[in-house]
């Protein structure tokens, strides 16, 4: 019963994380979007009252005309709209949602023993902590002189995601340290708006209402933020999907999959802004698609049914090894704890299903060794080596 609670409580809140995410990154994308097609204000009375630039768009069956102050309006009107609790709520549903998958389940889904033997408390800190460290090293590298040039900043940052990006996986499951590596920058964004671009408005207003002329550096700050938020969307993105592709995290060289593809995702969000302004380069989008296809290219694993010409193996001593190590997951009525149904409907309790997914088994147990997760059956290397000729030698196919 309580495997079946949290299954629920999974489903409820990662339902709930992606809805508010949706708001969140569609807000931030359309006001992005907004402020690079501004144009001149047309009207002489419009710059006087300090428009800085103003947009007409149709939609939904009517005209619409947004405007930018350079500052502030002459006067605050009675309804002002913020937008805030998008991502507040991204980030809250994210960390209850970080805490049910990977701390409640972190023998299974956030601790290899196989990379570093952590305790479950152990791993729960280091992943809090890097979460933390991670968001007070950017803020400290924006306020410093680093961040008065963006290219520089730019530069530093990747150089130290790249850094976390090694380091994570090198103390986690790969599963594990991908999510947290999306974590980080995900918190990273939602402190950019609860600490430097929200407080920053708040001045903006308090000055007004107190006939103070507003200090522009709050809105120069939070401009900052907001552009550096819009680039880290698609690496974020990536990671909350990554646990479905093996392929990726499972990977020898994880840690410079995830670099790689995150940069991808960087550089085509460059392209978009780019775009957005009118004078689109075509190099950040090429980039972006080479480092993908480069990726892709550089983790292919050898066709499928390759055979080595090594020993074959009887299907009896393959069973052997399913039994003991995978259908307490896989199976009818799973008896790994935990586990309410089979992972993904497969169920390896017949010869005909086994052989039919000869080659995904031999891809999660030997090529990325994501399977068992955790290892929790503690499947030893030789038996990992029986999967590996059983497959080679086109065993599952007699």
């Amino acid at each position: 019963m309580e495997s079946y609670i949290v299954d629920w409580l999974s489903l409820v809140v990662r339902w709930a994380h992606f809805i508010v995410g949706i708001a969140w990154i569609g807000a931030s994308f359309y006001f992005i979007w907004l402020d690079n097609h501004l144009e001149a204000p047309k009207l002489e009375s419009d710059r006087e009252r300090g428009v800085g630039g103003e947009l007409w768009a149709v939609h939904g069956g009517g005209f619409y005309q947004a405007q930018k102050y350079q500052v502030a309006p002459p006067a605050l009107p009675e309804t002002l709209h913020w937008f805030k609790w998008e991502a507040y709520t991204t980030f809250v549903s994210g960390f209850f949602l970080l805490c049910i998958v990977y701390y409640y389940g972190a023998s299974t889904h956030l601790i290899d023993p196989l990379i570093a033997d952590l305790s479950p408390a152990a791993a729960i800190i280091l992943g809090i902590s890097s979460i933390v460290v991670g968001w007070l090293v950017y803020d400290l590298l924006c306020r410093s002189p680093i961040g008065n040039s963006e290219n520089v900043l730019a530069l530093v940052m990747a150089l130290l995601l790249a850094a976390t990006a090694f380091g994570l996986c090198q103390a986690f499951s790969g599963r594990g340290a991908f999510i947290h590596f999306g974590a980080i920058i995900g918190t990273i964004m939602v402190a950019n708006v609860f600490f430097v671009i929200i407080p920053g408005q708040r001045e903006l207003v308090k000055a007004k209402q107190a006939g103070r002329p507003p200090d522009p550096i709050h809105g120069i700050r939070g401009k900052q933020r907001s552009v550096h938020n819009t680039y880290f969307t698609l690496p974020v993105l990536f990671t909350m999907i990554s646990s479905h592709y093996g392929m990726t995290y499972g990977h020898r060289w994880n840690w410079l999959i995830l670099v790689a593809i995150s940069l991808a995702g960087a550089l085509i969000r460059v392209w978009f802004v780019l775009r957005h302004k009118g004078h689109a380069s075509p190099i950040p989008l090429v980039l972006g698609l080479l480092l993908l296809a480069g990726t892709a290219v550089a983790i292919a694993p050898a066709p499928q049914g390759a055979t080595t010409g090594g020993e074959s193996v009887a299907f009896a001593e393959l069973k052997a090894v399913i039994d003991r190590r995978c259908t307490g997951c896989h199976a009818a009525k799973p008896t790994q704890e935990g586990f309410q149904t089979a992972p993904k409907g497969l169920r390896l309790d017949s010869e005909r299903v086994i052989r039919a997914n000869a080659a995904f088994i031999y891809q999660q147990t030997v090529t990325q060794k994501i399977m068992p997760p955790g290892n929790i059956t503690e499947m030893t290397d030789d038996e990992r080596a029986l999967v590996k000729r059983w497959f080679e030698s086109g065993s599952y196919r007699r």
